[in-house]
């Protein structure tokens, strides 16, 4: 495996970041690592890049610890964290060269990777120059440089336009065939498109951990009904398996169920039993953002 986190906690005093999290990621995955804000993402990147210590646990990298091999793992680990950190006044060849210097590796690493991020034209420029994009290529870039088995993304999607996006998308699932990648995003339609496999995070503790389609495929299922007439919540919150419940608008809800039965039949029968009718049902195709919301609300 190359990451392997097992029972890590973190505390910051009374308070608990990390609440004996454990997972395993093996080399070609892209792992998509989410969680709402304050959920534990960006301390446990920065406990398996060695810039935070766990309170208990342990992490191994390529099976180094993190604990005291902790050399051997920043070697292992290309991490681009959320506020990338780039010195404006350097042209981008000589920021390169400036991690290349300090990793050890010659002229040609430096070409490589130049070529492998799309950097060819601009690498002439002052960084301060750069978009946002640009500047995202450059921070991959220098994370790259030592070619290293794992890299820890986060936030790698920030602030770019759709053209952008398409291109670091790109970028990551090609380098993803061969490397070990964690990667933490907001974007939903990103982890869709780029990871094999989600990780979700909420107040410290892992709530779900599959395969991207698995998840997908799952218990949870959302209907969509609207009713003839006014109906009480709490009477439609007698339903069974109900997990989610919204008023979209008027009589129209949207009612998110954990089951793998189909709950169709079992909601239109609960609407005659209650002496109102259904005008429409729809099954809707769960999405991320849907599953995202179930297991974090």
């Amino acid at each position: 495996m190359s990451i392997e986190v097992d029972s890590v906690v973190k505390q910051y005093g009374a308070q608990k970041a990390l609440n004996s999290v454990s997972f395993k990621i093996k080399t070609g995955e892209i792992v998509g690592f989410l969680g709402p804000n304050g959920a534990g993402k960006s301390t446990m990147m920065k406990i398996i890049t060695t810039y935070v210590e766990p309170s208990k646990g342990s992490v191994f990298v390529n099976g180094f610890s993190t604990e005291n091999q902790g050399l051997h793992v920043k070697k292992s680990v290309g991490y681009l964290p959320e506020h990338n950190p780039l010195y404006l006044d350097f042209y981008v060849k000589e920021y390169l060269k400036f991690h290349a210097d300090i990793h050890g590796v010659g002229k040609e690493r430096i070409k490589e990777v130049i070529d492998q991020v799309g950097l060819i034209d601009i690498k002439g420029k002052k960084i301060g120059q750069l978009s946002k994009g640009y500047r995202q290529r450059v921070g991959l870039a220098a994370a790259l440089l030592h070619d290293p088995e794992v890299l820890i993304l986060d936030e790698p999607t920030t602030g770019l336009d759709p053209n952008q996006l398409r291109d670091i998308r790109d970028l990551i699932k090609k380098i993803g065939k061969s490397k070990t990648i964690l990667l933490s995003t907001h974007i939903m339609q990103e982890v869709e498109a780029m990871c094999d496999r989600v990780i979700i995070i909420n107040k410290g503790n892992i709530v779900a951990d599959e395969k991207l389609d698995d998840l997908l495929t799952g218990q949870f299922q959302t209907i969509q009904i609207e009713f003839d007439k006014k109906v009480d919540e709490e009477i439609i919150k007698k339903l069974p398996y109900l997990k989610q419940i919204s008023n979209l608008e008027g009589n129209v809800w949207s009612l998110g169920f954990e089951t793998e039965e189909d709950m169709r039949a079992k909601v239109f029968d609960f609407t005659v039993h209650n002496g109102f009718r259904a005008l429409q049902l729809n099954q809707r195709v769960t999405s991320l953002e849907a599953l995202f919301q179930n297991l974090t609300n």
